[in-house]
């Protein structure tokens, strides 16, 4: 026994606190410095997440310059300079060599950092393989000098050093830069820096980066809007899906004195009538005070949640890339593949585990694409491109699970990434992205988020197999329509000529061989004049926007059917735009459609709609996307069925 005692007390003298930053400096794969390929790359990805960052907080669309160094095969040099508003000197040490120091962890909105580790992983990493110490430049007002402060990481007390600091010129009014050496294979890690800056720029369409190579090639990637994204605002957690022990430890902070207040206060989407149905669903009393329940009537209470419709969460903590903007960049990003079109779609918010979270998809098709080889997936989360672990994200999960053959793509056993000339876009919004480690490189397998992604790309591919059903029988009835208008006449001319009659009339020949009502669309742009529209994508001062364009849509709705038709005409209307001119004058006009209700054409007669649209972008808007009521769809080119609002 006593041989026993020694021994464990022997153990206890062998145990002792090591800090965070020990731990990380055992285990930087934890991180994404697991190799020399994916550190180079994921110190670039940190610093230009906090330059982007800085710059958004700050009201200032970003202008970041990324320049990577080579002086030996295995050292790289790593510079990130942005125009944001700076750092001021005392809190330099601790933003960029300090682990778990953050505005962010707390925080119940989207933003890119959640953990305060980034940028100060990047400054430890290069700190343990060179012994070299990062540079960090600072301004913060117009007409005082930059600071320059040489910084290191003590590891044991988790605090930056300062081994030097002096002050500069800097011609920019306002900035930060930081200058890092570490070890990393260069030659194998630029095309991933072109990649990961590449698809930064499609989800953060408001920046502007240059990226300068090793040997002085320069990538420009030009911003494709003048507009900052949504600031997501702090909320409270929602009800659906918060774990039990957060709910203890909640009811253990509050302040509230009763039940309802509680609910009230502390979570989300919760007023009085659905804090009384809750109470009552749990049959718990509202006065009852917080403080004093125990385990099972938490677990009353965390079982009503369940039970008790509650309102979708508030998306002030979100803040989406929307429609307009990704196609919009989509767009700029796939010129050289001249695709066929790309369409995209939006879920709403919905909830996981207590956090907000939203999802949006494109599909970009066609063109210069391979169609024997699996689509491309480009995966982000909160505006971050995820590079690596493809296959164990619940991204891929979700698109493989999909049955693709319906919509028109391969997939020999109707599961996993389907075959075809097609890249797939999904970009998640959250409070709390769910990622598989702290390297943020794949997001973790969590239903209700699987389940949003596979809603939203179907909703996309019915898109994509409505315009391929739509082409294939617009090209058949196309060449009817060419036959019928070149040939027939010329027969029925030199028949008439040769029987000395006038030429007969070919009308009801016409709708007996078409029988359909052909609709057609043109749309055009034009500069406008004087001021532009305001949108929801303005962020300038009315006196400040000037010129922008004008989108002129023309839909031509001929009647080759033998009788009079008459059905309702519904033109979508695209997101973020205004609506100015319509002829002729329209039945019911809303956020989302204009309806024209045509009373009644008659056979070879045709109708031409006009309207037009401010607020986009030259190309934002191809074609129309129309439906039509009150007559049989399959009598119909160039228009769907309308399903409802």
């Amino acid at each position: 026994m006593a041989n026993n005692n020694a021994i464990a007390y022997d153990l206890a003298k062998k145990q002792k606190e090591i800090s965070v930053a020990e731990f990380f400096e055992r285990n930087k794969h934890i991180l994404g410095f697991g190799n020399p390929t994916r550190a180079l790359v994921t110190s670039v990805k940190e610093g230009v997440d906090n330059a982007l960052d800085a710059c958004e907080e700050s009201d200032i669309l970003p202008d970041i310059y990324v320049e990577v160094k080579n002086p030996s095969e295995e050292e790289c040099t790593i510079i990130i300079e942005d125009n944001g508003p700076g750092i001021i000197k005392q809190q330099i040490p601790h933003v960029f060599a300090r682990l778990l120091y953050g505005s962010r962890f707390h925080a119940v909105r989207q933003s890119r950092g959640q953990q305060g580790i980034g940028i100060s992983a990047v400054v430890l990493y290069g700190q343990l393989t060179t012994g070299k110490h990062a540079k960090i430049t600072s301004k913060i007002e117009p007409d005082r000098p930059a600071v320059v402060v040489e910084l290191a990481m003590d590891t044991v007390k988790n605090r930056g050093e300062v081994i030097s600091q002096d002050t500069t010129h800097w011609d920019k009014p306002s900035g930060t830069r930081i200058e890092v050496n570490i070890i990393a294979d260069y030659k194998r890690g630029k095309r991933f820096i072109y990649d990961y800056l590449q698809s930064t720029s499609i989800v953060n369409p408001h920046a502007r980066i240059i990226y300068k190579e090793a040997d002085g090639t320069e990538h420009i990637f030009e911003r494709t809007a003048d507009v900052l994204p949504k600031k997501s605002i702090d909320v409270k957690p929602h009800p659906y899906g918060v774990e039990l022990g957060t709910l203890i430890k909640i009811a253990k902070e509050t302040k509230s004195r009763k039940l309802a207040s509680f609910l009230k206060t502390e979570f989300s989407s919760m007023g009085d009538r659905t804090a009384n149905a809750v109470c009552e669903e749990a049959k718990l009393d509202r006065n009852m005070s917080p403080a004093e329940m125990t385990r099972d009537q938490f677990a009353a209470l965390h079982n009503a949640f369940k039970k008790v419709k509650i309102m979708a969460p508030s998306t002030d903590c979100l803040s989406p890339i929307g429609e307009t903007l990704i196609r919009r960049s989509l767009k700029s990003e796939t010129q050289e593949i001249s695709p066929e079109f790309i369409f995209t779609a939006t879920r709403p918010s919905s909830v996981y585990s207590g956090n907000p979270f939203q999802v949006e998809v494109g599909i970009v098709y066609g063109g210069n694409l391979p169609k024997d080889k699996a689509v491309k997936i480009l995966r982000f989360a909160n505006r971050i491109p995820l590079l690596y672990q493809q296959g164990d994200c619940a991204i891929t999960t979700a698109i493989a699970s999909i049955d693709w053959r319906r919509y028109g793509l391969e997939q020999p056993s109707g599961t996993g990434i389907p075959i075809g000339p097609a890249i797939f876009l999904t970009h998640i919004a959250s409070t709390q992205i769910p990622y598989t480690s702290e390297s943020k490189e794949a997001i973790a397998d969590v239903e209700d988020i699987e389940n949003e992604i596979k809603l939203a790309f179907r909703e996309c591919a019915r898109k994509v197999q409505m315009h391929i059903n739509k082409k294939v029988r617009r090209v058949k009835t196309r060449e009817k329509f060419d036959l019928i208008t070149k040939i027939l006449p010329e027969i029925a001319k030199k028949s008439a000529h040769m029987l000395n009659k006038p030429v007969p009339s070919l009308d009801k020949v016409i709708t007996r061989i078409m029988d359909v009502v052909w609709i057609e669309d043109l749309v055009e742009y034009e500069k406008a004049r004087g001021k532009q529209v305001q949108t929801k994508l303005d962020t300038k001062p009315s006196g400040e926007r000037e010129g922008g364009w004008i989108t002129k849509s023309t839909i031509m709705v001929v009647n080759y059917k033998n009788k009079s038709q008459k059905f309702n005409l519904y033109a979508v209307i695209p997101k973020d735009s205004v609506v100015g001119t319509i002829k002729p004058k329209p039945a019911k006009i809303t956020d989302t459609y204009i309806r024209w209700n045509l009373d009644s054409i008659s056979p070879n007669n045709k109708v031409d709609i006009y309207y037009e649209l401010a607020g986009l972008n030259k190309g934002d808007f191809d074609e129309n996307d129309l439906y039509v009521e009150n007559i049989n769809p399959s009598y119909v080119i160039g228009a769907d069925k309308w399903e409802g609002e």
